[in-house]
């Protein structure tokens, strides 16, 4: 299915459409219309959260080689973990240092809280018993947003435009980074990569990657340029007063890695964070299962209520 998606069908959208596709492989769905006790459901939820998270390198390296190469897949190692091995089935013949980079990045994006739209809409799918492969494709569509997963791949562009509109170069004023985020900001637009919903200080996997940035690329323009819009972006977000954090998020940095080490297609980023966010909602959707928790319906109004609500007054 992958081969015969046409080159121009985002990465992300061929990585919702496998992952769903894999469904007819469940064994929940099995066990399911075999009548199974809802006290086993979670063991076919772990199982079948085992198998995707076996399948999901390989399935997201083919989409990969298919979409942005020759469509062969590389070497597999399976004697190497689970990250060395995503390297490896990618075939972008990087170094060890690369290596350590997609250890680091496959567990920093793998989850922090369910209230975010990939975990909570996989906890929400999953609440109508449909099998890990449905409920997981599901929070890819949510994270295939550009408000979530895509964020990171926005973070970049957003850098890159700036530096073309300042002259391409690879070193710029304070003053003059100043401008373009209030021109951002003037537009109606956001920073992309600074704010959060949630977080209220700088995202500890934003500090872990400067870390990593600094120990093996202290020199690299484009690293010198994010650390140069951390000293200048919260200063100018908490002049403009609107946000409540403007502290960078995880977004702010992933993309200055990958670009370093010749990962340069920006539209497969998220891809990288769908393989990693799977740890954490899969996890969650075993617990859910096992908790025995129930299908999860939001409370509604009728529009007397609402009325009543914006006139003060009490319901009857």
């Amino acid at each position: 299915m992958i081969h015969r998606f046409p080159k121009t069908v985002h990465p992300m959208a061929q990585f919702v459409s496998a992952v769903s596709a894999l469904s007819s492989e469940s064994q929940f769905a099995k066990a399911y219309s075999q009548g199974v006790h809802k006290n086993k459901y979670w063991d076919y939820a772990y199982e079948d959260s085992m198998d995707l998270l076996a399948k999901l390198t390989g399935v997201a390296a083919r989409i990969y080689r298919q979409t942005f190469k020759d469509g062969k897949l590389g070497h597999t190692d399976f004697k190497s973990d689970w990250s060395a091995n995503f390297v490896e089935m990618l075939g972008t013949k990087q170094n060890k240092t690369f290596t350590d980079l997609m250890r680091l990045y496959l567990t920093i994006h793998s989850a922090h809280e369910g209230g975010n739209v990939s975990a909570h809409t996989t906890h929400l799918v999953g609440s109508a018993l449909s099998d890990p492969y449905l409920s997981y494709s599901a929070g890819l569509a949510g994270l295939a947003g550009p408000l979530h997963g895509l964020a990171n791949q926005e973070v970049l562009k957003w850098v890159t435009d700036l530096r073309k509109e300042l002259g391409g170069g690879d070193s710029f004023t304070d003053d003059q980074i100043k401008d373009y985020i209030w021109k951002t900001l003037k537009s109606g637009q956001v920073v992309p990569g600074y704010g959060h919903a949630v977080l209220r200080k700088t995202d500890p996997r934003y500090t872990c990657q400067r870390e990593f940035a600094l120990k093996h690329l202290p020199n690299d323009p484009l690293f010198k340029l994010t650390s140069q819009l951390y000293n200048i972006v919260p200063k100018v977000l908490t002049e403009q007063g609107k946000t409540k954090n403007p502290w960078p998020n995880v977004d702010a940095h992933s993309g200055v890695l990958l670009q370093y080490y010749g990962f340069t297609e920006m539209e497969y980023y998220t891809v990288l964070f769908g393989v990693s966010r799977a740890l954490g909602c899969l996890a969650d959707l075993i617990w859910a299962r096992g908790l025995g928790f129930p299908l999860e319906r939001p409370k509604s109004m009728t529009t007397h209520a609402l009325k009543n609500l914006v006139a003060g007054k009490k319901e009857d």
